[in-house]
């Protein structure tokens, strides 16, 4: 890196639109050390400084609406449905976890009374269990007491095979939860789980009343009226929602924390594009708050020099990347395309796969379009440090690709397409409307021409691309192509469920609604075990090598190509206050604590 880059870094990180966090992995994926890394920063005056509150309200309201904007809109208020960011963050306005994730990863309580640790012996030290005492003093919006029957159900509730939860991931490993007592849940795993956190905290934790839900369990769980009118224990209750557009939330009165939530009003306004959304909190101020700047960095500072609003950049481990696709997209067996009884004509072909890993010019991508906001990289797990492969490298090479088809036998036609055996190399390539994301799609496939590939591109509506609807043939879940490319969220700072998109019994398919999480439909027993070893192992050292394997295998194999490491960034008004982001939880993780200044 040359010297103007890193005072242009360190300088970001001063201004707080780079956090410390994300200086120094950036330092460590170029072969520093972390303490180096946090020495350099020191040196340039920059001081370490922890994430606090500084309002410290007497009274709870008063503070009128906060206005937020996502430019995917919501289409649905179950947190066990939600297939998206966008609709894990409209249930967090309502809905809670016991735990959430601060932005050292850190656990916090929300509607736990503690953080269980083996300090206070509520976390057992082979592992098997973990006893959770939850806050006394909580209720439903409808008045109802939230109590250890709420957390028990749950499980229930999303173990059952037919209610068909996107949440089912994260609750497997347990084998029963006991009541103990009427707000006391031990949680009993079928085996030693190093990552006990998964069930219950953070984005995939958030509860859902038992005496409401109880009669939608199973087969009849989509007719459950509070899918769309949700009663949670959360800082807001349910005004109104139009599912595409706009979420509305009131102050809750009886909320469990002291003299909080500040405003009186939340709305979540859906729609649009990214662009829109910076320009209504950095130029029009007409917006407090925009999710997900998936914007080019120019523009982004352009907009920041008028002293509205700043893009707010922190450290999580999303991974903007191509998935490929390794089933058939294009012949339909049992009315389902994409099925597993398939494998894909062309890119079941490891040399087409290699080649088209060379045309992605990952570096073109961050100079050209991400900047602050995305780092090329050749790995799927990025963050926490410690489960970063040093295995793997990105190589950009049209020369190379050409050679590898020519010798696999893919000669090139007179329209300049290579093709074997009848089959031509010409492949779809979808993602959703975003200007970055098409800009994206013109490099590889300017790169692809000259290698004799042709893609089709193909752009879908955000609100479409992103739908939980399991009858909506263009979302990323049914795959319907043969390649496609968006960011993926790592939500908890370990990678154990993050990394469950390749394994076996994930495989997105019409049986399960397509809500499970491996959309390539990529299948490996060596993978299998890795990640089996993985949520077992209680050796830290031996656990994060078995993480560094499973993405090598992706790697290796070619199963996707990763493009740039996101960062989180978010728009932000200069009026609001105590607005923290953190990188392993939602964007709205915090909601009860944010302020502004009148």
């Amino acid at each position: 890196m040359e010297e103007r880059e890193l005072r242009t870094l360190i300088g970001a990180v001063k201004a707080g639109t780079l956090s410390r966090r994300r200086f120094v992995q950036l330092m460590v994926g170029l072969g520093l050390t972390g303490p180096m890394a946090a020495q350099m920063l020191a040196s340039a005056g920059v001081a370490q400084a922890q994430a606090k509150w500084t309002f410290n309200p007497t009274k709870r309201g008063g503070g009128g609406q906060v206005k937020t904007l996502w430019w995917q809109a919501p289409t649905l208020l179950n947190p066990h449905f939600a297939n998206g960011t966008k609709d894990q963050d409209a249930c967090r306005i309502f809905y809670e976890p016991l735990g959430a994730y601060d932005p050292d990863g850190n656990i916090v309580p929300v509607l736990a009374a503690e953080v269980p640790s083996l300090q206070n012996g509520l976390v057992a030290r082979d592992g098997l269990s973990v006893t959770w005492r939850l806050k006394k003093n909580v209720a439903w919006h409808d008045g109802k007491p939230f109590t250890a029957d709420d957390v028990v159900f749950n499980w229930e509730y999303v173990m059952d095979s037919a209610t068909a939860a996107v949440t089912v991931g994260q609750y497997r490993d347990i084998k029963g939860i006991d009541k103990l007592d009427s707000h006391t849940v031990k949680l009993v795993f079928k085996s030693p789980t190093p990552f006990w956190s998964a069930a219950f905290c953070g984005p995939s934790g958030m509860i859902i009343p038992k005496h409401l839900f109880q009669p939608f369990k199973g087969d009849k769980s989509r007719e459950a009226p509070t899918n769309l009118k949700p009663i949670g224990t959360g800082p807001y209750r349910f005004v109104d929602f139009k599912p595409g557009d706009i979420v509305r939330g009131e102050l809750n009165s009886t909320y469990h924390v002291p003299n909080r939530p500040f405003f009186d009003q939340i709305e979540m306004k859906g729609g649009g594009d990214a662009p829109s959304a910076a320009r209504a909190v950095l130029q029009t101020a007409e917006f407090d708050y925009a999710w997900n700047m998936q914007v080019e960095d120019e523009i982004l500072k352009r907009w920041e020099q008028g002293g509205k609003g700043r893009a707010d950049i922190v450290s999580g481990g999303n991974i903007e990347h191509i998935q490929v696709n390794f089933t058939d997209p294009w012949t339909e067996v049992d009315g389902e395309k994409s099925s597993i009884k398939t494998k894909h004509p062309i890119l079941s072909d490891f040399a087409v796969r290699q080649a088209l890993n060379l045309l992605v010019d990952r570096g073109s991508v961050q100079e050209e379009i991400y900047g602050r906001t995305g780092i090329a990289t050749a790995n799927f797990v990025n963050a926490p440090t410690r489960f970063v492969s040093k295995n793997t490298k990105w190589e950009f090479n049209v020369e190379k690709a050409n050679q590898i088809l020519e010798a696999a036998g893919w000669k090139r036609g007179g329209d300049g397409i290579r093709a074997k055996d009848g089959k031509k190399l010409r492949f779809g390539y979808q993602t959703s409307v975003n200007a970055p994301r098409q800009k994206t799609q013109q490099i590889v496939k300017q790169a692809c021409a000259k290698a004799g590939i042709d893609l089709d591109l193909k752009a879908i509506l955000a609100g479409v691309y992103f739908s939980s609807d399991p009858a909506n043939p263009d979302t990323y879940s049914h795959f319907y192509n043969d390649l496609q490319m968006y960011t993926t969220t790592m939500t908890q700072p370990d990678p154990q469920r993050f990394m469950d998109q390749f394994t076996s019994w994930e495989v997105s398919a019409k049986d399960n609604k397509f809500a499970l999480t491996n959309k390539t439909r990529w299948r490996s027993e060596e993978y299998d075990r890795a990640w089996k070893a993985a949520e077992t192992e209680m050796d830290p050292v031996k656990r994060a090598a078995l993480f560094v394997k499973m993405n090598d295998l992706v790697i290796q194999n070619i199963v996707v190509i990763p493009v740039v490491f996101r960062p989180r960034v978010a728009a932000i008004s200069n009026r609001m206050r105590d607005v923290v982001q953190s990188g392993w939880d939602g964007d709205f993780w915090a909601l009860p604590f944010w302020s502004k200044q009148t």
